[in-house]
């Protein structure tokens, strides 16, 4: 493999991940170099050579736009707020932003961890759901949540190298954990919106997030000049970024950057946008605690200790989809 420079796709790096995988131990050093760069600055990196097939990918797509389509009835009949809205059908409405009353424009499927580990307390881990309709989206939702989360502990496994910290270091909390799989629907325009954004601008409340492309422009990262920075990348990357847990458990030498969805142009008011975003979450008991060496000596850490399971039930109900 030769030594290739780190290149950009609209505004974020693109890195190779086999150069970590298959690589010199050279190649593995500039990748996670490159990587934590990445991290410590935009906080978004694009990623290819991941070898998740396609066919996967496209039938994750397909299974998903074929339970959109059913009728509002028959997607709700999947719903399940019983679960903190983390498994099942999550209808328009419901989900907003941290700190905004607007709902997103976007109703969406979660499929959660197949694979529970033993002796795990299963009030975190309710099982996934079956639709009649579409029989398939179970089995082709799950397949893709474990390539995505095998994919999400090597993209870890770089990011504790450059953290200074043991490869392994992710590895027990990560293997099923408590992530999520969410196929997302944004419903065509019909009608001038009240905002010009679909989701409204967030951070990502997870460790690293893994997005499967999507079917349209309209993402947008925030860059700490306070530009907004379109993001369309190519079908073959996968876009991975740090969270607000990762963000946290470093102390803020990982950035958790600020995002959005806006409306697409009037003239494309008409067309659907779907898109695959793989949030990876570790075990509910896993700290959050920032990582004692990268808080300078004598200084404070700057959030308080928290564990990933309360943490993450804090924010639910900062967004809307948990009980208050």
């Amino acid at each position: 493999m030769e030594n290739q420079e780190m290149s950009f796709v609209a505004g974020i790096p693109t890195l190779d991940i086999k150069a970590f995988t298959d690589g010199t131990q050279d190649e593995r050093t500039q990748f996670v170099r490159d990587l934590g760069n990445a991290y410590e600055s935009i906080g978004f990196v694009a990623i290819h050579g991941h070898g998740i097939e396609d066919v996967l990918i496209e039938g994750l797509y397909a299974q998903s736009q074929a339970f959109f389509s059913l009728s509002t009835e028959q997607k709700r009949a999947y719903a399940r707020p019983e679960t903190n809205n983390q498994r099942g059908f999550v209808s328009m409405g419901i989900e907003h932003a941290k700190d905004s009353e607007a709902a997103d424009l976007k109703e969406f499927w979660q499929v959660g961890q197949p694979n529970p580990p033993a002796g795990a307390d299963m009030a975190h881990f309710p099982p996934n759901e079956h639709v009649a309709e579409t029989p398939l989206l179970k089995k082709t939702s799950e397949d893709a949540f474990k390539a995505l989360e095998n994919l999400g502990q090597v993209m870890l496994r770089a990011i504790a190298i450059h953290l200074g910290v043991d490869e392994s270091y992710f590895q027990t909390w990560v293997g099923g954990g408590n992530s999520i799989l969410r196929a997302i629907h944004y419903p065509p325009i019909t009608r001038e919106p009240d905002s010009a954004v679909r989701a409204g601008q967030h951070e990502d409340i997870n460790l690293i997030t893994l997005l499967v492309g999507a079917s349209a422009s309209g993402l947008e990262v925030l860059r700490h000049d306070d530009t907004w920075i379109p993001v369309t990348a190519l079908p073959e990357h996968i876009v991975v970024n740090v969270g607000d847990m990762l963000q946290r458990l470093t102390n803020h030498r990982l950035k958790s950057t600020t995002h959005r969805v806006v409306n697409p142009p009037k003239s494309d008011w008409g067309q659907p946008r779907f898109s695959m975003p793989f949030f990876c979450h570790p075990q509910p008991e896993m700290r959050l605690d920032a990582m004692e060496h990268l808080v300078p000596d004598g200084g404070s850490a700057i959030e308080e200790p928290i564990s990933a399971g309360d943490y993450l039930e804090q924010r639910l109900r900062e967004i809307g989809l948990a009980s208050k």
